[in-house]
């Protein structure tokens, strides 16, 4: 039966299709812009938009499992409730979800309270369903490379509390294990939620250090005040969204991102491998 896979041209979308592919699945995406669909022939493209009902029936259509993954945007809320609502109504079954973790305590960042809303319509609505709560996505150091790189900071007010960074080829690995278990089940399984992290909880003084040795001179750490960050951010995103960002950085500095006991195990169990660690990934950045 066949996958979709919403989110499909983005960082974790990607790669999740092609795992998916690797493994002999029968995927289908969903896109806005089909030129970007550049995935290998054996994926159907659908086009359209998590908000326009007509192609979500489209895209559902024959589906057992469905990957949603929301962006955060605006209307992110909005966007996650109709593509579930259409999706029961659809037929569509199984689910595997793409949250965040501590989604249900750091409720006042708006993207973190989204997805815990969400949470709950799935499980509410009886979807048998895989929530994957990743921590802070090592990718997002693309945003800070060459500030790390030109000016010797570490920009992102991390704290000292730490935070378990993870690599998003181990998030796309373990989605496509997920969802291909969903799928594959005879009938309906539990709902099942894994925190998703790295193998390192880094601060963000130990975050300067490993930029320092991957560079070979000092890197500084540039502290745990977030209202140099938001105005950086601000010069390229929508001022909202680095407010939004500014808000999630308070609460790495005030509560960190840590694993549960076993949260690494657990990973290193599913994907038969170590996870990838941050010094790999910096000095991937680098080399």
């Amino acid at each position: 039966m066949t996958i979709l896979v919403t989110g499909a041209t983005g960082r974790v979308g990607r790669q999740v299709v092609n795992q998916l592919v690797n493994r002999s699945a029968d995927v289908r995406v969903l896109v806005r812009d089909p030129s970007k669909a550049d995935f290998p022939p054996a994926v159907t493209v659908v086009q359209g938009d998590m908000l326009d009902v007509d192609s979500l029936r489209k895209a559902f259509s024959g589906v057992r499992t469905l990957f949603l993954l929301n962006a955060v945007a605006g209307d992110e809320f909005t966007q996650a409730l109709i593509a579930l609502n259409v999706a029961r109504e659809s037929g569509v079954e199984r689910v595997v979800y793409l949250s965040v973790i501590h989604a249900e305590r750091f409720v006042n960042v708006p993207h973190f309270a989204v997805k815990s809303g969400a949470e709950r319509m799935i499980e509410e609505m009886g979807f048998s369903a895989t929530i994957l709560r990743p921590a802070y996505f090592m990718d997002n150091e693309l945003m800070i490379r060459d500030v790390i790189v030109n000016h010797g900071v570490y920009p992102m007010p991390i704290g000292s509390k730490g935070v378990a960074m993870i690599d998003t080829r181990d998030i796309a690995e373990v989605a496509a294990i997920e969802l291909l278990r969903r799928n594959d089940a005879p009938g309906k399984l539990p709902l099942d939620i894994i925190n998703l992290v790295g193998p390192d909880t880094l601060t963000g003084a130990k975050l300067a250090a490993i930029w320092s040795e991957v560079l070979g001179r000092p890197v500084a750490y540039g502290g745990d005040d977030p209202s140099g960050f938001e105005q950086n951010l601000a010069t390229f995103m929508p001022t909202w969204m680095a407010y939004e960002m500014r808000l999630m950085a308070e609460r790495y500095v005030s509560d960190g991102m840590v694993p549960e006991a076993g949260d690494v195990e657990r990973l290193t169990g599913m994907l038969g491998r170590p996870l990838h660690a941050y010094r790999e990934f910096a000095t991937g950045l680098v080399g």
